[in-house]
């Protein structure tokens, strides 16, 4: 599988909130709809994110946001999938 990249957000997203920090990803079409489903479980299981929104296209892929609270500790590492 070809790896996602970062994406811009839609413009209909919003963001701005001083508690959450969120990252966009983009799964490419090839990637099945339960694969997806259990890479962005293991996200949630070990890094601490949620799902915020999802939005597909046509052509297969999709733009996720995934949100996770703010914390005062050590960054941790952004969902790499």
């Amino acid at each position: 599988m070809a790896p996602q990249t970062r994406a811009a957000l839609p413009a209909s997203w919003e963001t701005a909130s001083d508690d959450y920090e969120y990252v966009p990803l983009r799964l490419p079409p090839e990637v099945t709809r339960v694969t997806a489903s259990m890479r962005l479980a293991i996200q949630a299981e070990f890094g601490g994110w949620e799902l915020s929104r999802v939005r597909a296209y046509t052509d297969g892929s999709r733009r996720v946001l995934l949100r996770r609270r703010k914390t005062a500790l050590l960054p941790q590492p952004e969902p790499g999938m």
